[in-house]
């Protein structure tokens, strides 16, 4: 197996997970008694350029072309988008005469919000039927991959982006090069590039967050490595912003390299020299994770457990792509949790891959009465313990099991 990026043979392991069904394949009633494909869920570290990736078992198109996840679902994350939509109009001064495109636009959460303000706007989305939905909300989309071919095509017909955003897409393309060669053909000469991601590596090795590596998730990236994968289009990062959102992720502005509208903001070396000293420049870093991911999975294990001694009753909150790889990982199943719910109804009735848990309504946490409920979207905390407070009237309480075991009451 050799580097995505910089071709270099990769020999070093950062994280095993063992053998896991793709997460987000949840199963019909129909198919549970069918063979379930499983495949090894092993992350390596490339030794000269630092990428964290996983091998391609399956094809972007066997895995997105009929997507489980809709963004509308998410109240924290809307909000999230909202507010940037603003801040960025009012940054960059954004108005009618701009054309704005964004790649993997999913529903058109995103770019509901510059329709209302009757910017132009085009969304290019992968999986077939959340185009369609998002057409059927108005917002134009095409239903295509995203590389070199689309943006060709685009280019041809005038659609050039004044700014081009791609939000939480860059974790899920196997051709880094066909994709960010994409991003610089469709880009205007003197247009930003927005890319934001979870799954940040510092982050996600501070905090344990062994859960956000999935085989949907083909590349975890640093800051440091996404600098040369720029670079090498000939693009430039010429401000960067770390949020908190979803466990850590990044936002970077981008542009041409001989574009020189904008100045380098500080923030680009702080955070390149922030990387260094955390030591994302030695590969002992990256090897130290699994002791501290399986000291994590003992405590986990053992609270399930122990709740299971005392006769409480367990459901989860979710069934996000992160979940299935905690559940299955630390095999956890459904002799211990009764069954989890999710807002999504394209996701209720359906089971969780590997475990078999069914997916139900929200409603039926309060006919069941639960003493725990586990929030797998952890990232979503906030929300969902606001959304389901009601489970205190009867003393239920809730836990989150990254980066540690926490038992809320």
């Amino acid at each position: 197996m050799k580097c995505r990026f910089c071709k270099s043979a990769l020999t070093n392991v950062f994280l095993d997970l063992g053998m896991s069904p793709m997460a987000n394949s949840f199963l019909k009633p129909t198919e549970l008694n069918t063979i379930e494909p499983s495949y090894p869920l092993c992350a390596y570290v490339c030794s000269k350029c630092f990428l964290v990736q996983l091998d391609e078992f399956e094809k972007p198109e066997e895995i997105f072309s009929n997507y489980a996840y809709f963004s509308s679902f998410s109240t924290t994350w809307n909000d999230h988008v909202e507010e940037f939509v603003n801040q960025l109009i009012n940054k960059f001064k954004i108005d009618k005469q701009k054309h704005v495109i964004e790649i993997a636009s999913n529903d058109g959460y995103l770019l509901q919000h510059f329709k209302k303000n009757d910017i132009p706007i085009l969304g290019i989305e992968p999986a077939k039927n959340i185009a369609s939905y998002a057409e059927s909300k108005g917002i134009p989309t095409i239903n295509k991959f995203f590389g070199v071919n689309t943006a060709q095509e685009l280019v041809q017909n005038d659609q050039k982006a004044d700014f081009l955003i791609a939000f939480n897409v860059m974790p899920h393309v196997p051709n880094l090069h066909d994709f960010v060669n994409g991003l610089k053909t469709l880009l205007n000469h003197s247009g930003v590039l927005i890319i934001q991601f979870s799954a940040y590596l510092l982050k996600l090795i501070e905090l344990n967050e062994f859960d956000m590596i999935y085989h949907e998730h083909f590349s975890y990236f640093s800051f440091g490595t996404l600098k040369k994968i720029f670079s090498e289009s000939k693009l430039k990062i010429f401000d960067v912003e770390e949020l908190s959102i979803h466990g850590g992720s990044l936002r970077l502005y981008i542009t041409h390299e001989n574009n020189n509208l904008y100045e380098k903001n500080i923030r680009v070396d702080q955070l390149l020299e922030k990387e260094k000293q955390f030591g994302l420049l030695k590969i002992s870093t990256y090897e130290n994770f699994t002791r501290n991911v399986q000291n994590v999975k003992q405590n986990i294990c053992n609270f399930f457990i122990s709740a299971r001694k005392e006769n409480k009753k367990i459901v989860c909150y979710g069934a996000p792509a992160k979940g299935n790889t905690l559940l299955n990982f630390c095999e956890i199943g459904k002799d211990f949790i009764k069954y989890t719910v999710d807002k999504n109804p394209h996701k209720q009735g359906l089971f969780l891959p590997g475990t078999h848990i069914q997916i139900n309504s929200p409603e039926e946490i309060q006919e069941t009465k639960p003493d725990y409920l586990i929030i797998l979207p952890w990232n979503l905390k906030e929300e969902i313990m606001k959304e389901m407070r009601s489970i205190r009237d009867w003393g239920g309480k809730f836990v989150t099991l990254i980066p540690k075991v926490e038992i809320i009451s």
